[in-house]
Parts: C-alpha cells; sequence; structure tokens
C-alpha cells in the first residue's frame, strides 16, 4: 500500500492549540488508515492528541498530512478541509 501525502497550511491565528489538535484527532479517528502529520523534522501520530500538540503549530506553518490504508484519500481530503477551514474557529469577515 502506498503512502498519499498533502501538505496544508494552518490558517487560523492562534495556531494548532489544544482544540484545534483535539479536532484534528477525532477527525483522523474516524478512518482506519495510519495518519502521520511532519513538521520539518518531526513527524507524529495523527490520532495521538499530545502528539499533535507537540508540533507547535503556528499560524502559517507548513505541515505535510501522510496517509497509508484502505480510506487515505479520504482521510487525507478530511484532514485537509479541517485545517484549510480553520478548524471551525475562523469568522468570515464581515
Amino acid at each position: 500500500m502506498s503512502v498519499l501525502a498533502r501538505n496544508v497550511i494552518i490558517p487560523n491565528p492562534q495556531g494548532l492549540h489544544a482544540r484545534p489538535a483535539m479536532k484534528f484527532v477525532d477527525t483522523a479517528g474516524r478512518f482506519q488508515s495510519h495518519i502521520l502529520v511532519r513538521k520539518g523534522n518531526r513527524v507524529v501520530d495523527g490520532k495521538n492528541p499530545m502528539e499533535m500538540m507537540l508540533l507547535e503549530a503556528s499560524q502559517g506553518t507548513v505541515l505535510e498530512l501522510q496517509a497509508e490504508g484502505p480510506d487515505a484519500a479520504d482521510a487525507l481530503e478530511a484532514l485537509a478541509g479541517l485545517v484549510a477551514g480553520g478548524f471551525g474557529e475562523m469568522h468570515p469577515e464581515k
């Protein structure tokens, strides 16, 4: 089975703090695939909230999402959408 990868950029001003990290972990947990998240040389388990917090990903940080498994493409799509939407914390400008 091949590993699929996709880069995302953290858009929300607060970065990847506890609440978005848990949303990421919860979303990743819906899939069978193994999920890894890379920031530079650090690679963490995308289904582990403590490891996700260790990324210290601030606004503008580029993360590489990697998925390997039977639903890898769907997992990457869902996770990339979650990040692009600012983890539901971004509000449109009025």
